[in-house]
């Protein structure tokens, strides 16, 4: 395993395409990240986070851009992306093609697709690949002493060995500050809907939209 800098994207990529796992930082906590076409790299992620069965990984886009040939985008769905991306919302988009939504289960069909400001998305940027992330921490509550997902380097490794994932690269970032969810919302459906809050607000998504968003 090697703990690099910010500044050393590059071996964190070479790591991704070649299928390995890697962790990387946000201002939120640490994300696991693997190549979202390589079934083999995310599973081990699902399996060693004991993630639920059917709870996809993040589809993190370089670019809004580079989303318009892949997902459809409803007009409530172009009005978010063009408001809050790059940044810490994620939204559920259709698929345009069945193959994609095959090649890429483990993101989801529809997928949960969010364009990242910081190292993350920097790293999205960077790789030949289609990029899946989820939060470094094991599913589900642990009780009152869970600590959530990992918001520093001593956290990720505690993660790592409580998971037994196979991480090749650790980008060191310091201290998370956030220690928050992105916010998702769905927009499979004309109607958008609020799937879960987090650091874009509730009010912030309904000036967005120029409506009250309904929750799910």
């Amino acid at each position: 395993m090697r703990i690099i800098g910010t500044q050393d994207l590059d071996a964190a990529a070479q790591a991704i395409e070649g299928g390995e796992l890697v962790v990387v930082p946000t201002q939120r906590w640490y994300m696991v990240c693997a190549d979202a076409s390589n079934a083999r790299a995310c599973d081990s992620i699902i399996t060693g986070k004991r993630r639920p069965s059917g709870k996809p990984l993040a589809y993190v886009a370089p670019s809004a851009a580079s989303c318009e040939g892949v997902f459809t985008f409803s007009p409530a769905a172009s009005r978010l992306a063009a408001a809050f991306w790059p940044g810490d919302l994620a939204l559920l988009l259709p698929w345009k093609s069945p193959d994609d939504a095959a090649r890429h289960a483990a993101v989801g069909s529809p997928a949960l697709v969010t364009v990242d400001p910081g190292i993350l998305g920097h790293l999205a940027a960077r790789v030949k690949v289609p990029l899946a992330a989820t939060t470094a921490n094991i599913s589900g509550d642990a009780g009152p002493n869970d600590p959530g997902p990992a918001v520093t380097i001593e956290q990720v490794h505690a993660f790592i060995a409580a998971s037994g994932l196979e991480v090749s690269v650790i980008v060191d970032g310091g201290v998370c500050p956030a220690a928050n969810h992105m916010t998702i919302v769905d927009c499979f459906m004309p109607e958008a809907r609020l799937v879960r809050t987090g650091l874009v607000h509730q009010r912030a998504i309904s000036v967005a939209l120029g409506t009250e968003i309904r929750t799910v």
